[in-house]
C-alpha cells in the first residue's frame, strides 16, 4: 500500500471511520511536528511491504473531534482499525519494528 503523503483536508466523522471495512491506519499529528516527520520514513517503509491497508493521514490539534475520539494525546499516534475496530496503537514510533509489529495485527483474528 502507498503511503498517504498529505493530511487529508476534510478529516471523516468517528461514525464514518467506524464504518469503514478492511485495514485502515490513522496517523494523527501535523505537518510541523518534529516527531511526525521523523516517523515518515519509517512508515512509508512498513507501509510499502503491505497490501490491502488504508493509511489515513488525521491533522490533529485542539477542538479536532477525531483525534479527540480516539483519545490521541501525542503525536504521532497510529492507530489500527479493522472493520471499525481498534487492533493496535503506536504513539511516537522509534523504529520500524514498532510499526511493523502493529501492522501484523491485522492478520490475527
Amino acid at each position: 500500500m502507498n503511503m498517504t503523503e498529505h493530511y487529508v483536508q476534510n478529516e471523516p466523522s468517528r461514525t464514518e471511520v467506524d464504518a469503514m471495512q478492511g485495514a485502515l491506519l490513522l496517523e494523527f499529528g501535523t505537518a510541523w511536528c518534529g516527531h511526525c516527520r521523523a516517523a515518515q520514513p519509517l512508515l512509508a517503509k512498513a507501509l510499502a511491504e503491505r497490501s490491502g491497508i488504508c493509511h489515513l493521514k488525521i491533522e490533529d490539534g485542539p477542538g479536532r473531534p477525531l483525534g479527540r475520539s480516539f483519545r490521541v494525546k501525542l503525536w504521532p499516534t497510529l492507530i489500527l482499525l479493522k472493520n471499525g475496530q481498534e487492533l493496535a496503537r503506536v504513539v511516537r514510533p522509534l523504529n520500524e519494528q514498532a510499526i511493523e509489529q502493529a501492522l501484523g495485527e491485522t492478520g490475527k483474528g
